[in-house]
């Protein structure tokens, strides 16, 4: 499990990024770079970290299930997750 300030940390800058996306999109498309530096950092969406909706782990993250792969294993073999069973040949 992550830490609490790690999750909380993350959940702000997308905030952050909804916010200021508007904003964002029209100083790209007039091309003004000095206003985009004026706007905060955790305004890009690059800074925005993908974390497991479970555990809120940030390594190994399979974005088309938004968990981690560890996550993933032990819902998988409980058949939690429709369409997916392990693997035999």
């Amino acid at each position: 499990m992550a830490k609490k300030s790690w999750i909380a940390r993350n959940e702000k800058r997308k905030r952050t990024v909804d916010k200021y996306a508007e904003k964002r999109r029209e100083l790209k498309e007039a091309g003004d770079y000095e206003g985009l530096q004026k706007l905060p950092r955790d305004a890009s969406p690059t800074r925005v970290r993908n974390r497991c909706n479970l555990t809120g782990r940030s390594r190994g993250y399979i974005s088309k299930y938004g968990i981690s792969r560890i996550k993933f294993r032990e819902l998988a073999l409980n058949g939690k997750i429709p369409g997916i069973r392990k693997a035999s040949w």
